[in-house]
């Protein structure tokens, strides 16, 4: 587990220091998770389980916190990503015994509003975004495109499956039959997460709490998704008091041989891959959802 050095520095001296000198203001370790959720491009930053899993590891390995702090700007992505994020901040909690809050910015929905329910308590600002608890899948059909210029799509599969929903081919009713099954068993898996985390802080009647809605703070305290309105350092000097030290982790940065291999901007090799365009359209995609 790599420390900074001040902690180091702390931990080393403090014990050789006048007794005055040796009290420590209390400490909350601060990580912010922004972005979309998924895979993360050169074109498209993001959150996954591997850019966040260092960030967590490093907060909750601080010596001496009396919490830690999640800031979430995200308006969702993948279902998958979000709940192993989740996971890890429940498993790391629990080890070392830590409280959690989560502090929304502009939003979480969908993807983000899981990550948000691995906190023991979720704060707001008044015009913050919450919710979003479905599923959503998209895409962009081509056929008629291509068989307008006389292209033919030749694809070969070994499993009557492999390639649903091909977006050069005419959808297929059994496609998105298929489609709607799995979204169904990965919504059920998302509420039963909601519902396990906060409980009896949810209405007994809102039909449309898991339709997929949004709402903004006040209505999402209202509703039982979030505790209270505030930002950071409010609630966080009500709680641990005005000396309270937020110590914000820093993001994992690329090791220097990496670095030293990028290529350099307007090189002859650089390249920009399809993907990563389209998963930056993705992204916006997903804010623009939210109308932000």
């Amino acid at each position: 587990m790599a420390f900074s050095l001040l902690e180091i520095l702390e931990t080393t001296f403090r014990p050789f220091l006048p007794a005055r000198f040796r009290h420590r203001a209390p400490t909350v370790a601060v990580v912010r998770l922004a972005g979309a959720i998924g895979a993360v491009m050169p074109l498209r930053s993001g959150l996954s389980i591997a850019s966040v899993a260092p960030m967590l590891e490093r907060a909750f390995g601080m010596k001496g916190i009396e919490a830690v702090a999640l800031v979430i700007n995200s308006p969702g992505g993948s279902a998958a990503q979000s709940h192993l994020i989740f996971r890890r901040i429940r498993v790391l909690a629990e080890e070392k015994k830590v409280p959690v809050f989560a502090f929304v910015e502009d939003a979480a929905a969908s993807g983000g509003y899981m990550i948000a329910c691995a906190a023991d308590e979720i704060f707001v600002d008044p015009a913050s975004l919450v919710g979003s608890i479905g599923v959503v899948s998209a895409g962009f059909g081509f056929d008629r495109l291509i068989e307008r210029f006389g292209i033919e799509r030749r694809v070969h599969t070994a499993g009557e499956s492999k390639a649903m929903l091909d977006p050069f081919r005419p959808e297929d009713p059994a496609d998105v039959s298929r489609l709607k099954g799995l979204q169904e068993r990965i919504h059920e898996t998302f509420i039963g997460l909601v519902r396990s985390r906060r409980g009896e802080r949810l209405p007994a009647e809102k039909p449309d709490l898991f339709s997929g809605a949004i709402w903004v703070g006040a209505e999402a305290v209202e509703l039982g998704l979030a505790d209270g309105i505030g930002d950071i350092r409010t609630i966080l000097r009500e709680r641990y008091g005005e000396k309270v030290r937020l110590r914000t982790v820093p993001p994992s940065r690329p090791s220097f041989l990496s670095r030293l291999l990028r290529p350099q901007p307007f090189s002859p090799e650089v390249r920009i891959d399809p993907q990563d365009i389209l998963a930056a359209i993705e992204a916006r995609a997903a804010w623009a959802r939210l109308g932000l």
